[in-house]
């Protein structure tokens, strides 16, 4: 029994590893997430900077998650897509642009998001 509990144990620290290793695959090597990356740095930043509130900053951070995780799995149907179709083909190519328009639609909401937080407080500082 004390065997099987110690090997869970370890099976979740080898899943946390490979974890941290897609994630460092993504932030090191796909372009796109290093930019949403960089602009969610960026807005966590500016957050610290125009005193968001508690619920701003749980919107927030629920658009930057969306937007990393949609791009994160758009990245994965494109890789697996390659994998079984090298080539360029036609249906491949729609799969490809389908799981693009899902990543597009979390950034243009998130983009919608950030503008209902941030504009009123722009507004603000200019009037």
């Amino acid at each position: 029994m004390i065997q099987k509990g110690r090997e869970f144990i370890i099976g979740r620290i080898k899943s946390i590893r490979f974890a941290l290793l897609g994630a460092w695959y993504l932030i090191t090597t796909e372009h796109a997430f290093i930019v949403h990356s960089l602009f969610s740095l960026f807005l966590i930043f500016l957050g610290f900077f125009m005193d968001l509130t508690i619920n701003e900053w749980l919107f927030q951070l629920l658009a930057i998650g969306l937007v990393l995780v949609t791009e994160a799995l758009n990245t994965v149907i494109e890789k697996i897509a390659d994998f079984i179709h090298p080539n360029y083909h036609q249906k491949i190519g729609i799969i490809k642009d389908l799981s693009a328009g899902a990543a597009f639609f979390a950034t243009l909401i998130s983009f919608i998001i950030l503008l209902v937080i941030y504009l009123p407080k722009f507004i603000s500082l200019y009037l």
